[in-house]
């Protein structure tokens, strides 16, 4: 089956009821607690509603990560700093995150959201976090959807599902002062919207960004915070709907015709939108971008050089691994989904996601914080490098575990916000495993229509076994036709790729790391690679085994 189809199963009546309610209500926004769509996602999230755990706080000394494991969670290459369970930090039910370093004093602080509002947490001592107080939601109301963004030394918190919350704004200089926890007030509060699904921040320019409120058509209204106690209305992006998140940049990427323009990179549920803000009143949309598995378009962040961009697709198939899509956004105008980095680890739904560097870091649910390194993704190849799972029943989908992750810290620590867990602060650590043993096959295996074929490698002289890294080049004209699996020397199999039919991209190159800490390394190693379909053929071109 060749059909490129955009949805299915409850994605298309995700996207249904929300084009329902905008044709009826255009300022219904998804989340808007009177619309078809806000009721169903509500559903969707209370489907897999817990309550908070009642684990006792974990503090006072570092659990290393040994054995894959820091104390009871599951973990690589990432250490246990301290747990605060929400109710150590003013209860209710977690959601959103994000962090503030004093410019004054260098002290760095945790802003957490939950479902009856906003803690402080002093992190400058991670193993012996102190809570400073809690803002609570606007008139007391509560919401599952928090979010926070900081800029000039003021947080900005909005909510969704509650039409009347508005954005508060909170001077974060009065924590420099409190050494008992407390209830704090607000230092003002944005009405030109009720609800909004999440807040972006330029601190660049001074601009908040809400989107997914009652205003806009539920798309990017624009805040001037430049004078952080008195927000201004900027203007609206509403050309292309419902905006679930976004990031806005000043752009220094390749494309020159917009340099230094303030873009806006929109994830409007089944497409990347590219957007120019610089004129406030005039902003201009420079591409809509579809691609053939979209779930849920969600969220995602621009690499350094603004050259490429990794998103998220909370609802996509991702049955064979949590995804990672890839995008060249070297041409504004006509980006490129250019590949997808799927997990072995995990098939977890994915959630948030930050690049610092060469690395990702990513908030996945049930499968906790995952750190990805990018170096290749020109390549299209993304390496797993770095877990810690707040979550240890599963890795399975469902809205439980890490909402988000705030990387940011100059400490080098990471924050995680657990919905049912609280506040995790963690230590990575990324420095490279030396390499081990290498095995590599360059001989070409040909791929016929609807045919399996295996290329081998001979391993001998490996002693231990943990996480191997498998690095595949299969040159083919119609990847969904594809299923790429290795077996072991005792036969085990173990699914490395089944790509969607509907994936009509070229060839795969691609890196998988496999946790073969069950097998007897030595021995013959088959990559296997199947093909279901017809008209189109390719070839194994290479691949290789790195212990």
């Amino acid at each position: 089956m060749r059909g490129l189809t955009r949805k299915a199963g409850l994605a298309a009546a995700v996207l249904g009821l929300f084009l329902a309610s905008i044709t009826s209500l255009t300022s219904a926004s998804a989340h808007d607690p009177d619309s078809p769509q806000g009721k169903e996602d509500f559903r969707r999230h209370m489907a897999d509603h817990q309550p908070a755990w009642r684990d006792a706080p974990i503090t006072g000394a570092i659990v290393p990560c040994v054995a894959g494991k820091a104390g009871n969670y599951p973990c690589r290459n990432i250490d246990l700093l301290s747990v605060l369970p929400l109710s150590s930090i003013g209860g209710g039910n977690g959601n959103s995150m994000w962090g503030w370093t004093d410019p004054s004093t260098q002290k760095e602080y945790a802003i957490v959201g939950r479902s009856n509002g906003t803690a402080f947490v002093d992190v400058t001592d991670p193993v012996n976090p102190r809570y400073l107080g809690n803002l609570p939601s606007h008139n007391g109301t509560s919401s599952a959807w928090r979010d926070i963004k900081v800029y000039a030394n003021h947080a900005y918190v909005g909510a969704d599902s509650i039409s009347t919350h508005g954005m508060q704004v909170f001077d974060l200089t009065r924590l420099r002062t409190v050494t008992t926890p407390q209830t704090f007030t607000t230092d003002a509060h944005y009405t030109g919207f009720g609800n909004s699904h999440t807040l972006s921040v330029n601190t660049d320019t001074g601009f908040i960004y809400a989107v997914g409120s009652n205003t806009c058509s539920g798309g990017v209204h624009m805040v001037n915070v430049q004078n952080p106690k008195s927000p201004v209305n900027a203007g609206c992006v509403s050309s292309d709907g419902y905006v679930h998140e976004n990031q806005c940049v000043v752009y220094h990427g390749p494309d020159t015709t917009y340099a230094n323009h303030e873009i806006c990179f929109n994830y409007n549920e089944d497409t990347l939108t590219i957007v120019d803000v610089t004129t406030k009143s005039a902003p201009r949309q420079l591409s809509r971008t579809g691609y053939p598995t979209s779930g849920y378009t969600h969220q995602g962040w621009l690499t350094g050089d603004h050259a490429r961009l990794l998103m998220d697709d909370e609802l996509d198939s991702d049955t064979a691994g949590t995804g990672t899509y890839i995008w060249d956004v070297s041409n504004l105008d006509q980006p490129v989904n250019t590949g997808i980095y799927r997990s072995a680890r995990t098939v977890a739904t994915d959630h948030n996601q930050y690049i610092i560097g060469n690395y990702s870091y990513q908030a996945n649910y049930r499968a906790g914080l995952t750190i990805l390194d990018i170096t290749g993704i020109a390549g299209n190849s993304l390496s797993e490098v770095a877990y810690f799972d707040i979550y240890p029943a599963d890795d399975n989908k469902g809205f439980n575990g890490a909402w988000n992750n705030y990387p940011f810290f100059a400490s080098g620590i990471v924050a995680i916000s657990g919905i049912e867990q609280g506040l995790v602060l963690v230590k990575p650590d990324l420095t490279p495993d030396p390499p081990g043993p290498f095995f590599q096959n360059t001989t070409d295996v040909t791929i016929p229509d609807k045919t399996t074929v295996t290329s081998s490698i001979a391993v001998s002289g490996v002693t231990t076994v943990s996480t191997v890294q498998i690095a595949v080049d299969i040159k083919h004209t119609y990847r969904g036709d594809l299923v790429i699996s290795l077996i072991a020397p005792d036969g085990t199999v173990y699914l490395l790729e089944d790509f969607p039919n509907n994936d009509s991209a070229d060839n795969v190159l691609k890196t998988y790391p496999v946790n073969l800490s069950a097998e007897a390394p030595n021995g013959t190693w088959k990559l296997q690679v199947k093909d279901t379909s017809r008209q189109d053929t390719g070839r194994i071109d290479s691949w290789s085994m790195q212990f």
